[in-house]
């Protein structure tokens, strides 16, 4: 039987990881904009949202379940987790080149980038790596 993890999603450990994604996601868009114009800062604001709504989904998919007996479960989670954050980073990318009009490209994937490297990062420095 699996057991439903009661933890609330803002106390889950990779909470501190998604608030940080999204700090540097909004972050990135000032210098964008003063640097090139609204349509980058706007475009990285994107990048960094298609980033961190699947990280998001990820993380409440896969800390659904806990325990010993949730085994099964747990790797059934986190393999739906995986799946549904790659389907939905493929949706969230075409639905940004077809309604996003005008688009900066290169600021769209600087955002998505630098929002992935800030979660790999993160994870490095919290475990002391």
């Amino acid at each position: 039987m699996a057991i439903r993890s009661r933890i609330p999603f803002w106390q889950l450990e990779a909470f501190p990881v998604l608030l940080l994604q999204l700090a540097v996601s909004l972050l990135l868009a000032v210098p964008a904009t003063l640097l090139l114009d609204a349509v980058a800062g706007y475009s990285v604001v994107l990048g960094g949202c298609i980033a961190w709504l699947p990280n998001a989904w990820f993380v409440r998919k896969a800390f659904m379940y806990q325990g010993a007996r949730s085994v099964t479960a747990v790797i059934q989670s986190f393999w739906s987790g995986l799946a549904g954050k790659m389907i939905l980073t493929a949706v969230l990318f075409a639905l940004a080149f077809v309604v996003v009009q005008p688009l900066n490209v290169a600021g769209l994937f600087a955002g998505f980038v630098l929002v992935q490297l800030t979660g790999a990062a993160s994870l490095l420095l919290m475990k002391g790596f």
